[in-house]
C-alpha cells in the first residue's frame, strides 16, 4: 500500500474497510467502478456492504487520496493517483488511462477565474477517446 493510501482522511477516523478499499486501490492501475472494486473486496474475503464503499470512496475523493471520473456513462470510477494535480487520457474501449499535466489548461482556468472575480478554484479534465492500441484492432 503507498504512503498516500495508509493516510487517514483528515476529519476522519481510519476503519478496516477504508484501508481495505485504499488497498484494492493501489494494487490497480485501472479506474474502477463502486461495483468492482465491491466485488474485488469481496473476492479477498471483505465483509463490506456496497453503501460502505460508496461512502467511503466520496471520503477518500473529498480528501484528495484518489481520484474520481465520470466516465460518460453515468458511472463514476476511482482509482488511486501517486502524482499531484493532473489530468487523464482515458480510452473509451479498453479503459487505459494516461496521467498528462497540462500547463496551457491551468493558465486558461487561472485566466477564466480571474476574469470573473473567482479564487481559490478547482477543476479536473478529463479527455475521452480512443488509445492507439485500440485503434490498430479496427
Amino acid at each position: 500500500m503507498t504512503d498516500t493510501a495508509k493516510k487517514p482522511v483528515t476529519g476522519q477516523r481510519s476503519t478496516k474497510q477504508r484501508a481495505a478499499i485504499a488497498d484494492v486501490l493501489s494494487d490497480t492501475d485501472d479506474f474502477l467502478s463502486a461495483q468492482q472494486l465491491h466485488d474485488k473486496l469481496r473476492d479477498r474475503g471483505e465483509s463490506i456492504g456496497l453503501t460502505t464503499v460508496y461512502r467511503n470512496l466520496q471520503a477518500l475523493t473529498a480528501a484528495h487520496q484518489i481520484d474520481a471520473i465520470w466516465d460518460g456513462s453515468g458511472e463514476t470510477r476511482y482509482r488511486h493517483c501517486s502524482t499531484g494535480h493532473h489530468h487523464h487520457l482515458v480510452c473509451r474501449e479498453c479503459g487505459t488511462t494516461v496521467e498528462i499535466k497540462a500547463d496551457k489548461v491551468e493558465r486558461w482556468a487561472d485566466s477564466v477565474a480571474s476574469e470573473n472575480g473567482f479564487s481559490d478554484i478547482s477543476h479536473t479534465v478529463e479527455i475521452f477517446g480512443v488509445c492507439a492500441d485500440c485503434s490498430r484492432k479496427h
